[in-house]
C-alpha cells in the first residue's frame, strides 16, 4: 500500500521532497475523487486495478481511509483567522511548505522580505545552510538556512494596524569557520523596543537545557500605516561579532487578548500582587512570552493551537520549574471527554480546548494537599513587571457549586487570592475562564515563584484541593526596552543524564580515550549539578510544606564541634554577611539577651530568612547554639518553625531560619501600632502553637520539652500560621508511667515558669502546658506575663487572671477591643481552658491534647454563634442570647470534657505526617 499511495497522489498532488498536499485538505475526499475520475475516463481503469489491489490490499486501503478521516476530522479548523501571517525563511530562496504547520515559509533571498543593509557596508550579509545534524527540529524549515552578518542588517514589513505577534528562530551552531557560535554576539530591535541585548543564542540554548534550537516571541501594537523595522546588530564588545537569523514569523493576534481593552471595560483590569492596586497593559507596551504551558497535558504545537500558531509546552515539562514532590499532584483528565466547553466568560481562541480539558490538582488526599503547595519556580530577569495569566476550568462535575473548591494563590511570596473559585469566577463546570495578576521581581532576585494552597478550612471548602489548568507568563515594558542579561545555568534543572548514542550515526567512531575522557567529565558535571540541585530544593521548599528536607554538605565546622552538618546545610561566613549586608543595622529585625535577628537572603538574593547571631557571651551560649540545631534538624512540622542551617566560621554562633513575615504573636497583642488580631484570629493561633507543642510532646520519636513557650517564641508566618520557635532550652528525653519527669537545672522566662518545676527542678511535659496557659491569658487579655510598675497583685498576668476568674470578673480584664465580640460559650470554654492550665499541681493540668482540643471547641463555638446572628439576621429575628460576655461566668464544671471537633481549622492544619509514633494522635 505505501508503494501504491504515493503514486496514485503523483497526478493531483503538490510535491516537495516527500511532503505531499492533498486539496480539499482530505486525503480520504481526495482519494475517493481520484477513483470516480480515474472510472470516468476510463472504464477499464477499475478492472487494470485488480491485480494491483487484492483483497488483502482493498482491506488495507479500506482501514488506511478510515484512520486519515479520523486524523483529519480530530484537527478542527482554527477559531481565529489572522489577518498578517507572515513567515520568512532566511537565507532560503523560494518557498517551503512546513511540515509541523503546513504554511508556506518564503524565502528572504531576492524576494519581497530582503533585508536591507548599509551601501557602504563592506561586510554584506551572507546565507548558508546549517550544518547536517541528527537532531530532527534542526533539519525542518526554518532551521536548515540562515542569515548572517557582521554588519547591520534590518527586515522592514508593511503591516494592517494591530495588536502582532513577532516571533524569531534561532539555531544557534556554528556556521563554518568564519562564523563559531560563540562570536554571534549581536542586539535586536523591533520599531522603539529592543528585544534583546548581546544576546548569545547558544549560551540561551546551553543554560536552559531544553532543546538544540530556540524561538524567542514578543507582542508589539502597530500603528496606523506604519511598518514594522527589525533590525539585527552585532555587538561591539567583542571582534568579529555577528548576527544571525533563521527565521521570523509576524501573526496577528485577537484585538485585546493579552493588551487592556478600553478604559470603559474595566473588569479587564490587571491585578497587582502586592499592591491592591490595578494595572492596565496599554498600546504602547511590549511583551515578551517567558512561559506558556499546558500544565496538566501534552505539548500542543503551532497546528494545534486556536489559529495563533502558539506552542504549549506539555505540562510534565515543568518538572524542571516544579519545586514539590509532582508525585504528590495529579493530572487530571474529564471522564466524559466528548463534553462541549462553554465559552462564555472568555473567547473561545484564548487557549486551544485541550489547555482546558486538562489540569493538575494536589490529589485526593484532603489532610496532606493542607501541609503543602504546588508550586513553580521560574527562572526571570530582575526589575521589570511580569504579567501571569491562570487558565482554569472546572470540569470534574462532582465540584459544581461555589465553595466546593477554593485555595489560595501566592506569587513571589505575596497573597494573589486568599479564596480562589474557580466555579464563582466561571459560572459553573466546562467553562474555561482565566485571571491575570502582575508582578514586580525586584533587583537581585533571580525567579518567579507561582504557589496555589489548599483552602485549610472545611468550612468554607468542600475539597481541599487546588487547581490549575494552563499559565502564561510575559515581560513587559512600555520604556523601550525589553532585553535581559543572557542566562545562566539555573540551579533546578536537573541533568537527565547522559544522551543515548545515535544509532544512526555508524560513521562516528571516536577514540576510546575521548569516550573515557567524556564519559569522567560528564558524570563529574552531573553530579556536581545534582549537587546544586539538592541544595536549591532545600532552600526553595514552599513554606506551607512539612515534608521539606535539607540539603546535605560537608562544610568544614571551623568551631571544630561536633555539629550534625549532615542534617542542615552550614552557611560560610561570607554567605551570611552578603546576604545580611555584612550586618547592616537596618536589617535587624529583633533584639534580645541572645544578640540580634537580621532579615537576610539567601538563594542568590530570592529566598528572604531570619539569621540569629548570637553573642559569643551570651547567656544562650555553644550548648544551647548545638541543641536548637540538634533539635529543629530532626523535626518537621507546620507548626515548628523550620532551621534551613547555621554559621560557625571564625567563632560565630549564627541560625538561619525561614523568613516569618508577620513576626511573633506578641507583636500583634500589646504595645504594637499592628492591627488589632480579631477574636477568631487569635483562637486560630493558639490552636496552631498547640498543635506545634502536641507534636513536640507525642510526635516525635522522643518526648520534647520546649521550656521556653511564650508569645515571642510563637512566630506567625505571611499566612498568619503559628509556628513554635526557640529551642535552645529544650530538653529531649524517655516519658513514661514510671518515669515521668527530667530533673534539670531551672530555665525559662519569668513570668511563664511553672512554679511546680521552680519548686521541684523538675521537668515535664505539663510544664509546657503551664506556660501555654500564660499565652492563653496574653492572647484574652492583651498585656505582659509580667509588669513590674503595677500594683503587686497584678504584676503575674496567670496570679492576676486566676484570682479575677475565681471571683467572677475575668471578663472585665480582657482586652477592650474583644468585648463584645466573644460568644458566652465560647468565653466560658477558653476560660476554663486557660485556667486548667495554670493549676499549681502539674498533675491537675490537661495534656496538650486536651488543651487542643477544647481550643478547636472554643472556636466552633464562636463560629456556630456568628452563624446563627447570621441566619437569624436574615430572616428578621433578633436572638436574645446576644454575642457579648456577661457577668455569669460561673456555671462551667472543670471536670467538663472537652470535645474534639475537626482536624481542619480555618487556617491551620495540623496533621503529623512525619516522624509521628502516636499515630491516634488526638
Amino acid at each position: 500500500m505505501m508503494t501504491i499511495w504515493p503514486h496514485l497522489c503523483k497526478r493531483y498532488s503538490t510535491q516537495r521532497s516527500t511532503h505531499i498536499t492533498y486539496p480539499y485538505n482530505s486525503p480520504s475526499l481526495y482519494f475517493s475523487l481520484l477513483l470516480t475520475q480515474a472510472s470516468n475516463r476510463n472504464p477499464y481503469t477499475i478492472t487494470m486495478m485488480k491485480p494491483i489491489l487484492s483483497r488483502p490490499l482493498y482491506f488495507s486501503l479500506f482501514v488506511h481511509l478510515i484512520i486519515v478521516t479520523v486524523l483529519a476530522a480530530s484537527d478542527p479548523q482554527p477559531i481565529y483567522s489572522p489577518v498578517e501571517d507572515i513567515t520568512v525563511n532566511c537565507g532560503y530562496s523560494g518557498n517551503w511548505t512546513s511540515e509541523d504547520d503546513g504554511r508556506n515559509w518564503i524565502g528572504d533571498i531576492n524576494s519581497k522580505f530582503s533585508p536591507f543593509e548599509h551601501q557602504a557596508v563592506s561586510n554584506k550579509s551572507e546565507f548558508k545552510e546549517a550544518p547536517h545534524s541528527y537532531n530532527v527540529q534542526q533539519v525542518r524549515v526554518p532551521y536548515t538556512t540562515v542569515r548572517l552578518s557582521r554588519s547591520e542588517f534590518t527586515y522592514s514589513f508593511k503591516l494592517s494596524s494591530g495588536q502582532k505577534f513577532i516571533r524569531l528562530y534561532f539555531n544557534p551552531v556554528s556556521y563554518g569557520p568564519d562564523f563559531d557560535q560563540s562570536k554571534a554576539l549581536f542586539s535586536v530591535k523591533a520599531g522603539n523596543f529592543t528585544l534583546l541585548h548581546d544576546f548569545n543564542a547558544s549560551v540561551t540554548a546551553a543554560a536552559f537545557n531544553l532543546t538544540k534550537i530556540i524561538y524567542r516571541e514578543f507582542c508589539l501594537n502597530i500603528d496606523e500605516e506604519k511598518s514594522l523595522n527589525i533590525t539585527f546588530t552585532p555587538s561591539r564588545t567583542i571582534p568579529d561579532a555577528y548576527g544571525f537569523i533563521n527565521g521570523i514569523e509576524i501573526v496577528s493576534m485577537p484585538t485585546n487578548l493579552y493588551y487592556s481593552p478600553p478604559e470603559s471595560e474595566s473588569f479587564r483590569e490587571i491585578k497587582m500582587v502586592g499592591s491592591g492596586t490595578n494595572f492596565r497593559i496599554e498600546n504602547r507596551t511590549a511583551l515578551q512570552m517567558m512561559y506558556r504551558i499546558n500544565i496538566g497535558g501534552d505539548s500542543l504545537l503551532f497546528k494545534k493551537d486556536t489559529g495563533m500558531y502558539r506552542n504549549w509546552v506539555a505540562g510534565y515539562a515543568d518538572e524542571l520549574y516544579y519545586l514539590d514532590d509532582l508525585s504528590l499532584t495529579r493530572s487530571l483528565v474529564p471522564q466524559n471527554i466528548s463534553t462541549q466547553l462553554n465559552f462564555s466568560e472568555i473567547p473561545a481562541y484564548t487557549a486551544p480546548e485541550e489547555v482546558y480539558r486538562t489540569g493538575r490538582s494536589m490529589g485526593r488526599n484532603d489532610t496532606l494537599n493542607k501541609s503543602y503547595n504546588l508550586t513553580w519556580g521560574f527562572p526571570v530577569d530582575s526589575k521589570f513587571y511580569y504579567l501571569v495569566r491562570l487558565h482554569f476550568c472546572e470540569f470534574q462535575h462532582a465540584i459544581n457549586q461555589t465553595y466546593d473548591r477554593t485555595f489560595a494563590i501566592y506569587m513571589d511570596n505575596q497573597t494573589a487570592e486568599t479564596n480562589a473559585d474557580i466555579i464563582q469566577w466561571s459560572g459553573g463546570n466546562d467553562r474555561p475562564v482565566y485571571k491575570d495578576y502582575l508582578v514586580f521581581i525586584p533587583e537581585g532576585h533571580q525567579h518567579l515563584f507561582l504557589a496555589l494552597g489548599a483552602n485549610p478550612s472545611d468550612q468554607t471548602t468542600t475539597y481541599s484541593d487546588a487547581l490549575l489548568n494552563g499559565l502564561e507568563i510575559f515581560k513587559i515594558d512600555s520604556q523601550g526596552n525589553l532585553a535581559g542579561p543572557n542566562p545562566v545555568p539555573p540551579p533546578m534543572i536537573l541533568p537527565k543524564g547522559p544522551s543515548k548514542p545515535n544509532s544512526n550515526n555508524k560513521k562516528s567512531r571516536p577514540p576510546m580515550l575521548a569516550i573515557v575522557g567524556g564519559v569522567v567529565i560528564s558524570s563529574t558535571l552531573a553530579a556536581l549539578c545534582a549537587l546544586g540541585f539538592l541544595v536549591f530544593r532545600q532552600r526553595w521548599k514552599a513554606k506551607e510544606s512539612d515534608r521539606s528536607s535539607h540539603g546535605k554538605t560537608n562544610s568544614t565546622n571551623t568551631r571544630g564541634s561536633s555539629l550534625p552538618s549532615e542534617l542542615c546545610h552550614h552557611f560560610s561566613l561570607a554567605e551570611i554577611k552578603a546576604g545580611t549586608q555584612n550586618f547592616n543595622d537596618i536589617c535587624i529585625i529583633g533584639r534580645g539577651g541572645f544578640g540580634n535577628v537580621y532579615k537576610g537572603y539567601i538563594g542568590d538574593g530570592a529566598t528572604p530568612v531570619a539569621v540569629k547571631r548570637l553573642k559569643p557571651e551570651s547567656s544562650q551560649g555553644a550548648r544551647e547554639f548545638k541543641t536548637e540545631i540538634e533539635m529543629l534538624s530532626q523535626l518537621r512540622h507546620r507548626h515548628l518553625v523550620p532551621l534551613i542551617g547555621y554559621c560557625t566560621d571564625e567563632g560565630e554562633m549564627i541560625l538561619v531560619y525561614e523568613y516569618m513575615a508577620h513576626g511573633t504573636l506578641h507583636d500583634h497583642l500589646y504595645h504594637t501600632d499592628n492591627p488589632t488580631l480579631s477574636w477568631e484570629e487569635r483562637l486560630q493561633i493558639c490552636i496552631g502553637a498547640a498543635r506545634g507543642l502536641h507534636y513536640l510532646h507525642t510526635g516525635a520519636k522522643y518526648t520534647i520539652i520546649h521550656r521556653d513557650v511564650k508569645s515571642t517564641n510563637i512566630l506567625l508566618d505571611e499566612k498568619w500560621v503559628a509556628k513554635v520557635s526557640d529551642f535552645g532550652l529544650s530538653k529531649m528525653g524517655t516519658i513514661t508511667m514510671s518515669k515521668t519527669h527530667i530533673s534539670t537545672m531551672v530555665k525559662g522566662s519569668f513570668g511563664y515558669l511553672d512554679p511546680e518545676y521552680y519548686r521541684r527542678q523538675q521537668l515535664t511535659v505539663k510544664s509546657d502546658v503551664y506556660s501555654f496557659g500564660v499565652v492563653l491569658c496574653e492572647v484574652l487579655c492583651a498585656r505582659p506575663a509580667l509588669i513590674r510598675t503595677v500594683e503587686k497583685k497584678q504584676t503575674s498576668l496567670a496570679e492576676w487572671a486566676k484570682n479575677c476568674h475565681r471571683n467572677g470578673a475575668l471578663e472585665q480584664i480582657i482586652d477592650p477591643s474583644l468585648k463584645g465580640k466573644i460568644e458566652t460559650h465560647c468565653f466560658n470554654k477558653f476560660a476554663e481552658i486557660a485556667m486548667s492550665c495554670l493549676h499549681d499541681n502539674g498533675t491537675e493540668r490537661p495534656s496538650m491534647n486536651d488543651v487542643l482540643s477544647g481550643i478547636e471547641f472554643a472556636l466552633e463555638l464562636q463560629r456556630g454563634a456568628e452563624k446563627d446572628i447570621i441566619n437569624n439576621t436574615s430572616t428578621g429575628r433578633k436572638r436574645e442570647d446576644e454575642v457579648t460576655l456577661t457577668k455569669d461566668m460561673q456555671g462551667f464544671s472543670s471536670s467538663e470534657k472537652s470535645c474534639a471537633t475537626s482536624e481542619s481549622i480555618t487556617g491551620m492544619s495540623g496533621t503529623i505526617f512525619s516522624e509521628i509514633n502516636d499515630s491516634e494522635g488526638r
